[in-house]
């Protein structure tokens, strides 16, 4: 077990160095088939596999009240829970719900956050059945979601040279929607609402994983960083090919009132919960998917992301440190 030098922050190790450091003092037990490092873990039971996620909210970190009603917070919490049981091939069937609250949060701001989760998880067929409520000073959101894959787990680490990468679900508009509100602007609406309110492929996990899938992720942090997920678990090289994209109206209208390239949005941005997943070169891509890449192997500078056989160089996705 290794330990960061003496006074580091969390911010000094990032995200992802604070979670190996965090996860390499937990011992995992004959039960666990998948632990921490992908979508979702896996556990072995008497008659299969159990699927879990865990997920958090915080407001002014991931959420704002005057940017969304407590509604859409409610699907987007569940939402960003159950595309986990998705990307791994799985169905979701129960969801916990924990809240920090401040004591002077309207009651009825609550109860309608509820009834955008309990929503969102009836889409899918899955039931809210318990949580927990604690005070505090800001509203905090953890959600956890239970279910089941029929077929085996898709992973992050079974891509292969050879493999095409493809994409189900909308992708960029949810980041085009937060950068308009972060100007101060309500419109195109078509990308505010996708922020507010994501539309993950739900039916897309499933059907992948019967298609052969090999490996997969959901977007929620940004395609060419969650793609880096897939090559680096699977020790391959991506290329994502900037072309297969279709740069609809509203990305396009947003990209020439702020200035940028519409494709930044869709190669960078995250929460769409778009499912990206790679298939062996010779496969039928399941009904949905579309190609937006190749794997490869890696050169001499190891599992990595391209894009159009470059260096990617613009934002590729959210960090929270």
């Amino acid at each position: 077990m290794t330990s960061p030098p003496p006074g580091a922050t969390v911010a000094d190790l990032g995200e992802f160095g604070l979670i190996q450091q965090v996860v390499s003092r937990f011992e995992q037990g004959p039960a666990v088939f998948v632990g921490p490092g992908d979508d979702a873990a896996l556990l072995r039971t008497p008659k299969g596999h159990v699927v879990v996620s865990t997920d958090l909210l915080v407001e002014n970190r991931h959420f704002r009240r005057d940017w969304a009603g407590a509604t859409d917070v409610g699907h987007r919490a569940a939402a960003q829970n159950l595309s986990d049981i998705n990307a791994m091939g799985g169905t979701p069937t129960a969801l916990t719900l924990g809240l920090t609250l401040p004591p002077d949060l309207e009651a009825r701001w609550v109860l309608d956050l509820a009834d955008g989760v309990a929503a969102e998880a009836a889409l899918v067929g899955a039931s809210v059945i318990g949580g927990d409520i604690t005070r505090g000073t800001e509203i905090v959101i953890a959600v956890t979601v239970l279910g089941e894959c029929t077929v085996a787990p898709v992973l992050r680490s079974g891509a292969r040279p050879g493999d095409v990468l493809a994409i189900a679900g909308r992708q960029g508009w949810a980041a085009a929607g937060l950068a308009v509100l972060g100007r101060g602007f309500r419109s195109p609406r078509a990308v505010v609402l996708a922020h507010q309110r994501p539309e993950p492929p739900y039916a897309a996990g499933p059907l992948a994983a019967a298609g052969g899938a090999t490996s997969m992720i959901d977007v929620s942090d940004g395609l060419v960083a969650d793609v880096g997920h897939l090559a680096h678990g699977s020790g391959v090289r991506i290329d994502v090919w900037s072309g297969a994209f279709d740069l609809d109206g509203p990305l396009q209208a947003v990209g020439a009132a702020l200035g940028v390239e519409p494709i930044s949005f869709v190669l960078g941005g995250g929460e769409d919960h778009a499912l990206v997943a790679t298939f062996p070169g010779d496969a039928v891509l399941p009904e949905g998917f579309r190609a937006i890449g190749a794997v490869l192997a890696a050169g001499e500078d190891g599992p990595e992301v391209t894009v159009d056989g470059e260096e990617y160089e613009g934002p590729s996705g959210w960090t929270h440190f």
